[in-house]
């Protein structure tokens, strides 16, 4: 009957750990793309020109802004 108890007991503390884990690895990647973001002003530059456009000042703080309020939401 113990080593039921014993197994029972390392299960919910391994799926326990599992699942702090998970949230505590979210967290810390959240605050880490908050902080660096994967995008910056020089590369969205660089990809309008790459697609053709003529990048305004204008349309890259609207699209850096309009990224920034995407990873808020999340």
């Amino acid at each position: 009957m113990s080593t039921i108890w014993v197994v029972l007991i390392a299960l919910l503390a391994l799926i326990a750990g599992v699942a702090l884990g998970f949230f505590i690895a979210r967290k810390y990647m959240m605050n880490y793309l908050k902080k660096n973001p994967p995008i910056n002003e020089q590369m969205l530059r660089t990809l309008m020109m790459q697609m053709g456009q003529k990048p305004s000042q204008k349309k890259i703080n609207q699209m850096m802004r309009a990224m920034n309020n995407q990873m808020d939401k999340k």
